[in-house]
């Protein structure tokens, strides 16, 4: 079955249904949050566009030190704090009547949210064993897809009334959703911190020490982590993936084929149950650093081949056709998307310490933020006025990363004292 919500343990199924519960939240304020801001509070979608940008520009910067507290701390009792935090400054969006304050909730919220998801990977790094954690991840992608469909369907129900009650009522349920999730992860297990001073366990910073130099052994060692950091570069090249389906493919449907204007949603829920029936199937053929390394090569070429048939769509053609390469794009996108993610997980888990994981998952998160951040504005301009052309340089710029993607994890690992080395022809195949 490629879809399972109840995992085998107790902890792994508790963790899946925060998820679910968060991600239906989720879904209801991604759904009715920009109609809201616009119609009811009266923002201008300009004003709308900058106070995301700088939110979740603020927010990127949170995953480190947040990720940082989550290892001191302790994930869960972190993550937990941290979703009832977003569960209090989403309930303080329904008192925003102007820019500022809603400026201000914005940036508290992409801060939240980057931290929990930083906390949130350190936790199912302490719980799950190291071998099952793709495997673990992909169920909890594919619960958050689910839920995230749920929260849109109940979020286009307070579309269709559209009154300030039932926004309101959508935000409502964000927040009790953050509310219960901040619960439910209480129940988890403690997975233990590591208290200020105590020894940490070998990293690439005390490993390499070898030039007679110290290395930097405290605070914030992932940012002197330079293989890490180019890792994770890589990824987040990819990851400029996530503005397509939301914002750039719906608005060069309009452009080009504005009869077809429906499709943009039919696109969204196709990806949506593709990730919900598929990412635990995807997920199987990555099983350590070779295979996570090969697979992200795979995403880059299939995402290539998506954004060719989306370039294709821009030639004049019957409605049907323009439409079955719509689809068809959106299918490798998806396929692509699903690649990425399974081969992202095992990569950014498996090159991080075990004593540092949650501000290792917070720089590698970044990555989110970063293509919230940027991405909208530079595909906007890439694809909508560039046309065929952009989307072929961008499919290109998919490619380089996936081939880039395999150099990087081997000459990260050669620096990971805990790990048995891969040799340079097995991990060389990947790319």
């Amino acid at each position: 079955m490629p879809f399972r919500l109840r995992p085998a343990s107790p902890a792994r199924r508790t963790l899946a249904i925060a998820q679910l519960v968060s991600a239906i939240g989720d879904g209801a304020y991604y759904t009715s949050s920009a109609l809201y801001f616009t119609r009811i509070v009266g923002l201008s979608p300009t004003r709308l566009g900058l106070g995301l940008a700088v939110a979740w520009a603020i927010g990127s910067l949170a995953g480190v030190p947040l990720g940082h507290l989550a290892d001191r701390r302790g994930p869960r009792g972190t993550a937990a704090a941290l979703a009832l935090g977003t569960a209090v400054v989403v309930a303080s969006f329904l008192t925003v009547r102007s820019f500022l304050p809603f400026l201000a909730a914005a940036c508290l919220y992409a801060t939240a949210q980057s931290g929990l998801g930083a906390a949130r990977q350190a936790l199912v790094g302490g719980l799950v064993p190291e071998g099952e954690r793709t495997a673990a991840l992909a169920r909890l992608q594919a619960t958050l897809n689910a839920g995230l469909a749920v929260g849109a369907a109940l979020g286009g129900v307070a579309l269709t009334v559209g009154t300030r009650g039932a926004f309101l009522a959508a935000f409502a349920l964000t927040a009790l959703g953050f509310l219960t999730t901040g619960l439910l992860l209480l129940r988890l297990p403690v997975v233990p911190g590591s208290a200020p001073g105590s020894a940490p366990v070998s990293t690439p910073a005390t490993a390499r020490t070898g030039q007679g130099r110290p290395a930097r052994d405290g605070g914030f060692a992932v940012l002197a982590d330079r293989r890490y950091v180019l890792v994770a570069l890589v990824n987040t090249v990819l990851l400029l993936r996530m503005p397509l389906l939301s914002l750039v493919i719906p608005l060069w449907i309009a452009d080009r084929a504005p009869q077809l204007g429906w499709l943009g949603s039919g696109l969204f829920v196709l990806n949506t149950l593709g990730v919900t029936l598929f990412q635990v199937r995807t997920a199987r053929a990555v099983t350590g650093l070779r295979s996570a390394a090969r697979t992200v090569r795979q995403a880059g070429a299939v995402l290539l081949a998506s954004c060719a048939v989306f370039a294709l769509s821009a030639a004049t053609a019957p409605l049907w056709v323009t439409a079955a390469l719509l689809v068809a794009g959106a299918v490798l996108q998806v396929v692509g998307e699903m690649k990425q993610s399974a081969g992202s997980w095992q990569i950014g888990f498996d090159l991080a310490p075990a004593d540092r994981l949650g501000q290792y998952q917070g720089f590698f998160g970044t990555g989110v933020a970063v293509a919230r951040t940027a991405g909208p504005l530079l595909l906007t301009t890439l694809l909508l006025d560039g046309g065929g052309p952009g989307w072929l340089l961008l499919g290109g710029l998919f490619l380089a990363a996936g081939c880039a993607m395999g150099p990087a994890v081997r000459r990260a690992e050669r620096d990971r004292p805990w790990r048995t080395p891969v040799t340079t022809g097995a991990l060389a195949e990947a790319c």
